[in-house]
């Protein structure tokens, strides 16, 4: 559905079937999502311009427009990318499309047991824990409700990786939106294989526990470091950059 409201070509019927459901409700979906998209673009160039070479992409979903990889090569050549998802087509298509260079790896994982993430041979291989890594959850942590522990997934990466690592996460939120249309939104995702679970700004900062906030802190999406690159403004969702202390 992602890949849908970017304008890409790397979904299926059902997905479009239920994307055009959600652009039904909230027409400014697709937008929201290139504004998403526009916001993992400039935090993967803070990293890497920061000097960060190793980057763990946990919830990459399809490959779709402007990969992590794609962003962070012009600036670090030998920066190495690890996608993760725990979706068997995902990571099928993933291995297919993107590019067999020796520095972009395609895993299958699930956030939902990080040990198991962490120990697997493709990461392992790939990523260095003992130097600084930039762990990417873009638009993927309000898929997991509380049930199923995220904070502390997210706690067990932050504990694996070294001092000046970087989280960068994005997350939906409902704040300020009208309650109708939420409702009906949520019902096309709970049909899905992954319901959706917004959380509020607090809810969402208790992500980055362990971690300084770059400047502007958790912003909505739009407001996080703009550079310039038309896009429009609109947001959903909050995001924001970590370095682990």
């Amino acid at each position: 559905m992602y890949d849908y409201y970017l304008g890409g070509c790397h979904n299926f019927a059902a997905d479009r079937a239920a994307a055009e459901q959600v652009l039904e409700i909230f027409p400014d979906t697709g937008v929201a999502a290139q504004t998403n998209r526009a916001f993992l673009r400039r935090a993967v160039r803070y990293a890497a311009e920061r000097g960060v070479r190793q980057f763990l992409d946990i919830g990459a979903g399809l490959p779709t427009q402007g990969n992590v990889h794609e962003v962070v090569r012009p600036i670090a050549p030998g920066a190495r990318v690890v996608y993760v998802d725990n979706d068997d087509v995902a990571v099928a298509y993933a291995r297919r499309l993107l590019p067999l260079d020796g520095r972009t790896v395609v895993a299958h994982g699930d956030l939902r047991r990080p040990d198991e993430l962490l120990a697997d041979p493709a990461v392992r291989a790939n990523i260095d824990f003992t130097e600084p890594v930039a762990v990417l959850l873009v638009a993927v942590l309000h898929f997991l409700p509380d049930d199923d522990e995220p904070y502390a997934a997210v706690a067990r990466l932050r504990d694996a990786t070294a001092p000046g690592s970087l989280l960068v996460l994005s997350h939906l939120t409902l704040d300020g939106a009208p309650p109708v249309p939420t409702q009906q939104g949520r019902e096309v995702y709970r049909r899905s294989s992954a319901p959706i679970v917004p959380r509020t700004h607090a809810a969402t900062a208790r992500f980055f526990d362990g971690y300084e906030l770059v400047e502007p802190g958790l912003a909505w999406l739009a407001d996080w470091r703009p550079d310039g690159e038309p896009h429009a403004a609109v947001s959903h969702g909050y995001g924001g950059v970590g370095v682990r202390r």
